[in-house]
């Protein structure tokens, strides 16, 4: 028997307010290929589920106390946004990573629709993405983002409004080391465009008369898919492994 329903409807909705957000902007469980109300039920059983390991925690902080509803919905609206952005802007670098792979190596087809996106994408980007974010989820990346929430209410308690200069420091940092990675991942595509348009560059001096770039290009793409043959598990594998680091560091 519910004693309290009123604080019991509160703690649900407050918990609902950090976990929902972030799931409703988690790579993967908020791809448009999701119908909007299967996600915000599916944030709802999340939360209904978290809901019992954090009781002690929000219960006596929202029962009987005279916290303002609308300064507890946009604090804990943004902490679990935050915590959602920063995987999402991981896996938006790895399609960064992708177009580079893509336009390096001369596949410059017409975007098709995307996998996860509701945006057209190349192929190859698509490959790319859908096969990160699925390695992603075989590892059983949103445990570890369940396991930083339920730790969140230490580090951020309940009822203080968030520093948004942290927030968007770290919304920064994971920018930065995001963008380091990715650049890191498809500098080998980005080292042989260079490397094979420079040779080239150099040919058609040597012989202007000759239609260079329809005779390079077959070239160029057979070479890159190579590379991209040989290299497509590594690529995937550290942008899987490096996700702790980003999303913990």
């Amino acid at each position: 028997m519910i004693t309290d329903p009123e604080g019991t409807v509160l703690a649900m909705f407050v918990a609902f307010c950090r976990i929902g957000a972030c799931f409703m902007v988690l790579p993967g469980f908020s791809s448009a290929r999701i119908p909007v109300m299967v996600r915000l039920l599916m944030a709802a059983a999340i939360s209904m589920a978290i809901l019992p390991v954090l009781w002690d925690t929000i219960y006596p902080k929202v029962s009987g106390s005279d916290y303002a509803y609308i300064h507890l919905i946009v604090g804990e609206t943004l902490i679990g946004t935050m915590y959602g952005l920063i995987p999402r802007l991981y896996v938006i670098g790895l399609q960064f990573a992708g177009s580079a792979i893509s336009m390096s190596i001369g596949f410059n087809s017409p975007g098709a629709p995307d996998v996860v996106e509701d945006t057209p994408e190349n192929q190859l980007t698509n490959m790319i993405s859908f096969g990160g974010l699925l390695l992603l989820f075989m590892l059983d990346f949103h445990h570890i983002v369940l396991r930083a929430l339920i730790d969140s209410y230490g580090l951020m308690p309940l009822g203080g409004f968030p520093d948004m200069q942290k927030m968007l420091i770290t919304l920064t940092d994971t920018l930065g080391a995001t963008f380091l990675l990715m650049l890191r991942l498809a500098s080998p595509f980005i080292i042989f465009g260079m490397m094979f348009n420079f040779s080239i560059g150099l040919i058609n001096k040597l012989a202007p008369q000759i239609p260079i770039y329809f005779i390079s290009t077959p070239y160029l793409l057979m070479g890159g898919l190579f590379l991209v043959y040989f290299s497509i598990a590594a690529i995937v594998r550290q942008f899987a492994d490096n996700f702790p680091r980003i999303f913990l560091g």
